[in-house]
């Protein structure tokens, strides 16, 4: 997620600390970024295929970071999801076709030792927002062994938290979180909402506005049109603009973004 500035410093993935915020960063919190590998056309082609946008692609090592905060492991490029409830529009709530299977479930997040301590109090709060709605996921910290683990980081990185999609039923692994750019000067429940929002990814949810990002974040509209693939849209949630959704992809700084009404909706009809 990122904060923007004014649409430039902080992304919820987290891009500025006056105005918005999102899960990529369009402008450098950090500095000496490490050098992004190129990006071939061919896994821009099979990036496109899978329903992403193919702007501000970046590649470091075996993945990919693409829409500010989501990462691609290269060796999903390849994989071909199946075809339903298939629509491109406009707010409403989305999901990707890969999801947490075996429920009722325990999930497990850790908190690396890399991360202050004030990401473990945060940790516990995102925690308590989902196991507060009842799902077939529950979710427990644990000190090691964890299905997710929030770790910090690579020195340098153009987000401030990013996170995958589920594979093989099983959550995304990891959430890396900037916490050179984020801090721990912001509350509690504005850290808690962005590792909210990665957790949602890791376990198969879109960001909501992914049509039309400016609707968070500022800027240009970004509508790729129809792909093969892309988000299916989760039953019940709303066609039009949502402006409290926890999978907004911005987020105002120092802003809480607790679960509203249609995001419940959404992670029920889910899990």
């Amino acid at each position: 997620m990122k904060f923007t500035h004014l649409l430039s410093t902080l992304t919820i993935g987290a891009c500025s600390l006056v105005a918005l915020a999102s899960c990529s960063k369009e402008e450098g919190v950090a500095t000496n970024s490490p050098k992004k590998e190129e990006v071939s056309a061919q896994a821009l082609a099979q990036i496109k295929q899978l329903g992403f946008s193919t702007q501000n692609i970046t590649r470091e090592g075996d993945s990919y970071l693409v829409e500010g905060d989501i990462r691609i492991d290269a060796a999903q490029l390849g994989t071909a999801p199946e075809y339903k409830l298939m629509r491109v529009g406009e707010e409403e709530q989305y999901r990707t076709n890969n999801l947490v299977t075996g429920l009722p479930r325990t999930i497990t997040v850790a908190v690396s030792s890399t991360l202050p301590s004030a990401y473990v109090t945060a940790a516990d709060e995102a925690i308590r927002r989902y196991n507060a709605e009842g799902l077939r996921i529950t979710m427990r910290r644990v000190t090691s062994g964890a299905n997710i683990t929030l770790t910090k980081a690579p020195s340098g990185s153009s987000y401030l938290a990013s996170a995958g999609f589920p594979s093989g039923g099983n959550p995304y692994n990891q959430v890396l979180v900037n916490s050179d750019a984020l801090g721990t000067s912001y509350a509690t429940t504005t850290i808690a909402s962005v590792l909210a929002h990665e957790i949602g990814h890791c376990i198969g949810f879109r960001h909501t506005d992914y049509m039309s990002r400016q609707y968070s974040c500022g800027g240009s509209a970004v509508n790729e049109g129809a792909s093969t693939v892309g988000a299916v849209l989760i039953p019940g949630t709303p066609s039009g603009p949502d402006p409290n959704s926890w999978m907004l992809a911005c987020i105002g700084t120092g802003v809480n973004r607790p679960f509203n009404t249609n995001d419940r909706t959404a992670l029920n009809y889910l899990y």
